[in-house]
């Protein structure tokens, strides 16, 4: 099936940019580009993309606080946040907010078609190595275990508690079938029920999650 994708960014020429690139990928169709948060708001709403590039600084509505009002009305739109810079602080606010990764805007076609995809299917963010430096970096900013985050906690078994963390220290489902000695297809099943359990969109929300309740700790 062709993943549909709404292009948010105030430059023009990332927008034409990306709209070339991706729609140059048999599976993937640019639907509409928006040049601000509030635009994009509205765009959601009238073309329920499969996913949306967003950017982060832009006039009227940043990217944040539109990725919060996506997420929360459009539980189908999973959000890929462009960013210049690997580490920008945003990020993780961003993560919190609800995104599902984020991209580098000096990214490939490749890559910014892998990660299109990536998303797309619910996996979380684009490599298990910067999985772990950016959660490791965005935990930084919670000191404490968050009480919800506690709670939530005990409704999971033991098994789902262990994949996880092992989902938060950026293995794939295929690396905790090899970790667990299990069936891939059981880690699957193990994670959409801890996404049920707690109420989450996708693995990035679930390694959020991890790290927050205090799982796992950076090092």
């Amino acid at each position: 099936m062709t993943i549909r994708v709404l292009i948010v960014d105030d430059q023009m020429m990332v927008r034409e940019g990306f709209s070339v690139l991706l729609n140059a990928m048999p599976d993937i169709e640019v639907i509409g580009e928006a040049v601000n948060g509030r635009e994009a708001v509205a765009k959601v709403a009238e073309f329920a993309p499969d996913v949306v590039l967003m950017d982060i600084r832009m006039p009227e509505l940043n990217g944040i606080e539109a990725t919060r009002e996506i997420v929360a009305a459009h539980s189908d739109s999973k959000v890929l946040v462009l960013t210049t810079f690997d580490l920008d602080e945003y990020v993780y606010q961003a993560l919190r907010a609800g995104a599902s990764g984020f991209l580098l805007k000096d990214a490939s076609a490749r890559q910014l078609a892998d990660g299109v995809r990536v998303v797309a299917a619910g996996e979380a963010l684009l490599a298990p190595t910067v999985t772990r430096r950016l959660i490791t970096e965005f935990s930084k900013l919670s000191h404490t275990p968050r009480p919800p985050a506690m709670a939530q906690i005990g409704d999971l078994t033991e098994r789902e508690t262990e994949v996880l963390v092992l989902i938060a220290q950026g293995l794939s489902n295929a690396e905790i079938a090899s970790h667990l000695v299990v069936a891939e297809s059981t880690i699957k099943t193990h994670v959409s029920r801890v996404l049920v359990k707690l109420g989450l969109r996708d693995r990035t929300q679930a390694a959020v999650f991890a790290y927050e309740a205090r799982l796992v700790t950076p090092g």
